[in-house]
């Protein structure tokens, strides 16, 4: 295993750590993810099972959709992650919730057909909708 990164919720009530490697990070744009983070996209890395914990509190989950799981905490509100049944054995984090945001950096945009039309891209990454993330 690599490097141990943490993260947090807004009131840090929920903790979690998980070891490197990661699966990867990507820039999301479908509606859900919009949605629950009230944002024009958000950004995950994606962590193996067996390689993350809860440390405290565990999240709250809500079931957004068939087969996803959206993590929260229940004091701030805050999300912090999301399973889909389609990434098997994998955990989503939020990027911006890490303490270490700066340790990745996103290789790819996932539902790119449904980016809003005012959000202006510039940094030239691939659409990886149809590969791993989607």
């Amino acid at each position: 295993m690599g490097k141990t990164q943490t993260g947090s919720c807004l009131c840090r009530a929920v903790r979690y750590s998980f070891e490197e490697p990661i699966y990867g990070c990507v820039h999301c744009h479908c509606d859900s993810c919009r949605k629950n983070c009230a944002s024009p996209m958000t950004t995950f890395v994606g962590v193996f099972d067996g390689q993350w914990r809860w440390l405290g509190e565990p999240a709250s989950v809500y079931v957004s959709s068939p087969g996803v799981e959206r993590f929260f905490c229940n004091r701030c509100g805050s999300p912090v992650a999301y399973l889909s049944k389609n990434f098997t054995n994998k955990m989503h984090f939020y990027l911006a919730a890490l303490d270490d945001p700066e340790a990745f950096k996103p290789e790819g945009h996932s539902f790119k057909k449904n980016k809003l039309s005012w959000l202006h891209l510039s940094d030239k990454l691939p659409d990886l909708t149809g590969d791993k993330w989607s």
